[in-house]
Parts: structure tokens; C-alpha cells; sequence
């Protein structure tokens, strides 16, 4: 129960209220469907258009722009917003292809540089992907009876690479030390400090790790640096069937990439644990985790190997999903890239809590939050390494407009049936 004036309710509801119909209004324009490889976020803004669209009607929702005097502020607000995130998306977009054309073709420069640290995307090709198989995914319990109960002992252990070792790698290698693998590490920085703590052994150059034979090598460098620290790998000295993984957040680009630069007895595993260090830090049951088995050898020995990499995920109740990695990045499109550019368009109004917050409301400032623990460089590869995420932006927007459009057609035509079907009749006055 909630005494206020009828003054401080109005205000709270502009934004606590209308943004989120506003919101909820343009996504249902989208017509969002949900994807095997939901995220939490892209779950609340499914929610969010199911309680906006379905039980709303467009006049309660014209009635709260028509009747608050902020309504039209906010409207522009959301618009400038999003015009600067698409200027800043196109800015560095344009950088990137500058740089092609005049910088020597280096396509790792950009306006800023990505760090280490981010679980990235990656660059994708026009090659032919594999059919899709997301409908077999294997369930967590599932995957497990298959593969985990034969690794009770110390054959279940492998020698793990990580190169790329920033905040992401520390990540994932926290869980595979408590597993019991051994985890080794090479990074530009210095992070010696941080893997001796996890029960790392941590490598200066990557000549003096590939020594150690690593049954695995993991990559988890920041998505533009993808493509020339593995030309940089020394692999002249792994074996020569040594298992490839990738955890980049789109996956046709490191796909080709690995196809590309590897020897045909490497075998590749392109994956996605769709969670890290702060949605993924009380566990990852239940979180997804995206696979596709590119090229794994016949002999049981690798297909051992693989399997018992996957179980990594599978133990700590992961969803395994197995699926192409076009079919991924299609999905992708949507459950994260929409999700990222909503709460970055929010992240730029300066939303607070107020003391009238809705359920849906509370679901844009949890977005947010969320949002902006990832830099703009996570972003930007989502944007620029989807060849999805375009036309996503593109609907977006004219949903955006459509929604205006709606809104001031309205208005417009209230305002004409005042100017000429209400003018007083004079000879009644």
C-alpha cells in the first residue's frame, strides 16, 4: 500500500509506464519468436511483449501519451538514442572498412580496441553451413548418461590450452581446474599472478605452451584478434590431430576460419556457452551451452576427446545443444543481438527506480543493468559479425517509426475531428 500525491504518481508512471508499453509495443512489431538458445534477457523481453501486446489495447496506450505532459519528451528521447547507437555502430563500421581499404587490410584495427577479456564474435563467410540439428539437442541429463559416467577417474582428464586468457578464459578455466583437468594459459597480458591463484600454469609465449602437448587448445581471444593470433600459433609443434575449440558468441566466422588455417588432421569444435562470468556466476545449470562437432576425426580416441570435452559443460547441468553454426548465428540475431540493442538504447535515457515500478518495468532496468556490464566492442562484434544483425536493425527501427507513425495519426485525427466536425453550431449560441 502506497500513499502518494496524484502529481508524483503522474510523473513516476511516464517513465515507469509508458516507456515499457513503448518498448513492449515495438518488439511486438518484431513478431519475436522464442529460439533454442534463449538467453535470460531475451526471456524477459519475450515477457515483456507477451504482457504488452496481448493485454493492452493501442487506445490505453494512446491515452497515457495523450494525457502526460512528459510522454512526448520520453518518445523523443527513446528516438535520439537510438539514433546514436546506430551512428555509433555505423562509425565504427565505417572505420572498419577504411581500414581494409587503406590500412594494409588489417581488419583488427578499429576505433577502439576489443580487450582481451570479452567472449566475442567473429567475422562471417558466405560458404555452405551444415543442416541445422538444433531439434536433436541433447537434454543435460541426457548428455551426461552418455558420455559422463565413463569418466570417473583420472582418464577423464585432458590438457587444456587456453589462449587468450583474460576475464572470460579465468572464467571457464575456473571450473575445469575443480574438474580436475590441467590448465595451461598464454596471453598477451600478464596474468601469471591471477593463474597461479586458479591452479594455472601460466605460459609467456605461446612457442613455450604448445611445447606441453596440450590435448585441447581453447581459444579465447577477443573476436577482431581472432584471426591473427591463429595465424600466429606455432602449430608445427602440437600433434598433429590436436582438438581446436572456439567460444566466440558468433560462430560462421570462426567456423570458416578454422577450416581455413588448419590442417586437414586438426579436429574443430565451435561452441558458445551462452553465459559468462556475471550470469554464470552462481552455476550453469540450466544455461545453454551451443556446440557443433565441425571436424572430429573417426578414431574413438578423438571422438573421446571430444565427448569428454563437452562434458565439462554437460556435468554442471548446462543445456547441450548441438546445432549449426549458421542455424546459431540466425538465432543469435535475435536473443542476443535485439536484447543487447534494447538495453543499450535504455542505457542511454538514465533510468532510474522509482517508487511505482511495474513488474515490466523492473525487466528494462534489470536489462540494462545487464547490458552494461558488456563494453561496446562486445556489441559492435555482434553487430558486425552476424550477417543477421543488420536486418534486425532495420526492423527495429521501422517498428520504431511505425509506432510514431500510430501515435501521431491518432493525435492528427483527433485534432481534424476537432477543427471541423466540432465548430459550434451559431445559431445555437
Amino acid at each position: 500500500m502506497m500513499e502518494m500525491s496524484c502529481a508524483e504518481h503522474h510523473n513516476y508512471a511516464a517513465a515507469s509506464r509508458f516507456i515499457t508499453l513503448t518498448v513492449g509495443r515495438v518488439l511486438g512489431a518484431l513478431k519475436l519468436e522464442s529460439t533454442p538458445i534463449n538467453t535470460e534477457g531475451y526471456e524477459a523481453l519475450l515477457g515483456l511483449v507477451e504482457n504488452t501486446s496481448s493485454g493492452d489495447s493501442f487506445d490505453l496506450y494512446y491515452e497515457l501519451f495523450m494525457h502526460h505532459e512528459n510522454a512526448l519528451e520520453i518518445l523523443e528521447r527513446l528516438g535520439l538514442a537510438f539514433d546514436a547507437l546506430k551512428n555509433q555502430l555505423f562509425g565504427y563500421l565505417h572505420q572498419f572498412v577504411g581500414n581494409q581499404l587503406f590500412g594494409n587490410g588489417n581488419a583488427d584495427k578499429v576505433a577502439a580496441p576489443l580487450q582481451e577479456d570479452q567472449n566475442g564474435t567473429a567475422l562471417v563467410s558466405s560458404s555452405t553451413s551444415k543442416a541445422m540439428r538444433w531439434q536433436n539437442a541433447a537434454q543435460p541429463q541426457d548428455h551426461k548418461a552418455q558420455i559422463s559416467d565413463r569418466f570417473v577417474d583420472n582418464n577423464s582428464r585432458l590438457k587444456i590450452a587456453i589462449v587468450g586468457f583474460g576475464n572470460f578464459g579465468q572464467f571457464l578455466a575456473k571450473t575445469m581446474v575443480r574438474q580436475g583437468h590441467l590448465v595451461l594459459a598464454y596471453s598477451r597480458s600478464d596474468y601469471s599472478d591471477v593463474a597461479q591463484k586458479l591452479g594455472v600454469s601460466y605460459f609467456s609465449n605461446a612457442e613455450d605452451l604448445f611445447e606441453k602437448r596440450p590435448e585441447v587448445v581453447l581459444i579465447c581471444t577477443s573476436i577482431l584478434s581472432t584471426e591473427k593470433v591463429l595465424r600466429s600459433l606455432p602449430l608445427q609443434r602440437l600433434k598433429k590431430n590436436t582438438l581446436f575449440v572456439d567460444v566466440l558468441s558468433v560462430k560462421e566466422f570462426p567456423r570458416n576460419l578454422l577450416l581455413q588455417n588448419l590442417p586437414l588432421d586438426y579436429d574443430i569444435l565451435c561452441t558458445h556457452p551462452m553465459f559468462g562470468p556475471e550470469s554464470g556466476k552462481n552455476g550453469w545449470n540450466g544455461l545453454p551451452f551451443v556446440y557443433d562437432k565441425v571436424r572430429v576425426g573417426g578414431d574413438e580416441s578423438r571422438v573421446l576427446r571430444c565427448n569428454k570435452f563437452l562434458d565439462i559443460f554437460a556435468r554442471e547441468g548446462c543445456k547441450m545443444v548441438e546445432m549449426s553454426c549458421a542455424e546459431h548465428d540466425m538465432h543469435a540475431a535475435e536473443s542476443q543481438f535485439i536484447t543487447h540493442t534494447v538495453g543499450r538504447v535504455l542505457g542511454k535515457l538514465g533510468l532510474k527506480s522509482t517508487a511505482v515500478d511495474t513488474n515490466g518495468y523492473k525487466t528494462l532496468l534489470s536489462l540494462v543493468e545487464t547490458t552494461a556490464g558488456d563494453s561496446f566492442d562486445l556489441y559492435y562484434g555482434l553487430f558486425l559479425y552476424n550477417m543477421n544483425a543488420m536486418e534486425q536493425l532495420k526492423m527495429l527501427d521501422m517498428a520504431f517509426e511505425s509506432l510514431k507513425k500510430q501515435l501521431f495519426r491518432r493525435l492528427h485525427g483527433v485534432i481534424h475531428n476537432q477543427i471541423f466536425e466540432e465548430t459550434p453550431d451559431k445559431s445555437q449560441v
